[in-house]
């Protein structure tokens, strides 16, 4: 075999061992169109130390604790211009009751985070529309992406939750198709609360920005003439999905993690 063959074999290589590294990294994670096999949750969190990097780490133990209680996907969201992060979970459907007690075991499982994060809000949501711009039955992200999100919170006395859905519907579908940069997008509602969420994913953040500052906000006022809102709006950077790289961290108690903050820096 000459000195050429024994080049380009091991360039082929060095060509699938990076393949199945990147293979590896690349998790994908997604957004259901609808409610009937998943139900989703989100865990919104705002630091209270300076190393938000600290947080995150233990929210992605939080986050593969939760695989034993039945969520299939997860991913970890943090915002680029705030100190917000949001934990998104998607879990096998289970009754109202079963629900309940699934959030209670959630909060107490946070115990170890409270101590460098406030819990500002959390609860789950139903799913009730959701576009791709190519035409994936979900709505996929990966560590890395952008994605916005906007909630709009309303009185019930104001509207009925099926009438403001139906509005919020009615703009998603006016909109999206013309939302240049937009990959996917996906409409919740709350299960508790008055409340519903959009969310979208991005080919970039500038992709994003620009969409942000060419919209004409004032066209949606007319769906909601007369009604008090609380608006909600933040951009946010995919830092984790469930199975990343092996998890991306080393295997130890939270706990222990939050206790010697020095140790963690000495592990990594």
């Amino acid at each position: 075999m000459n000195s050429s063959t024994i080049c380009t074999n091991a360039l082929n290589r060095r060509g699938k061992a990076r393949n199945k590294v990147k293979s590896r990294k690349s998790m994908t994670c997604f957004f259901p169109y609808n409610s009937r096999n998943l139900d989703t949750s989100f865990f919104i969190f705002r630091p209270t130390i300076v190393i938000v990097d600290d947080v995150v780490e233990a929210i992605k133990h939080f986050s593969f604790s939760t695989q034993n209680l039945g969520c299939v996907q997860s991913a970890i969201f943090r915002s680029i211009h705030g100190n917000m992060i949001v934990w998104y979970g998607a879990w096998i459907k289970r009754c109202i009751e079963n629900k309940d007690s699934l959030a209670t075991t959630l909060v107490s499982m946070l115990t170890s985070v409270s101590s460098i994060a406030i819990l500002l809000e959390y609860g789950f949501f139903d799913a009730y529309a959701g576009e791709s711009k190519d035409h994936s039955p979900a709505g996929k992200f990966y560590t890395g992406n952008i994605v916005s999100m906007n909630s709009a919170s309303f009185s019930h006395h104001d509207m009925p939750i099926e009438d403001f859905t139906y509005a919020c519907l009615a703009i998603f579908k006016d909109r999206f198709h013309n939302m240049n940069g937009a990959v996917s997008g996906v409409c919740f509602k709350s299960q508790q609360l008055s409340k519903v969420a959009a969310v979208f994913v991005w080919k970039s953040l500038q992709c994003c920005y620009n969409y942000i500052l060419n919209q004409d906000s004032r066209s949606v006022l007319p769906y909601f003439d007369g009604f008090s809102l609380d608006l909600k709006y933040d951009v946010f950077k995919v830092v984790y999905v469930s199975g990343d790289s092996a998890l991306n961290f080393h295997i130890f108690p939270p706990h222990k993690m939050l206790e010697d903050k020095q140790g963690l820096h000495k592990d990594y």
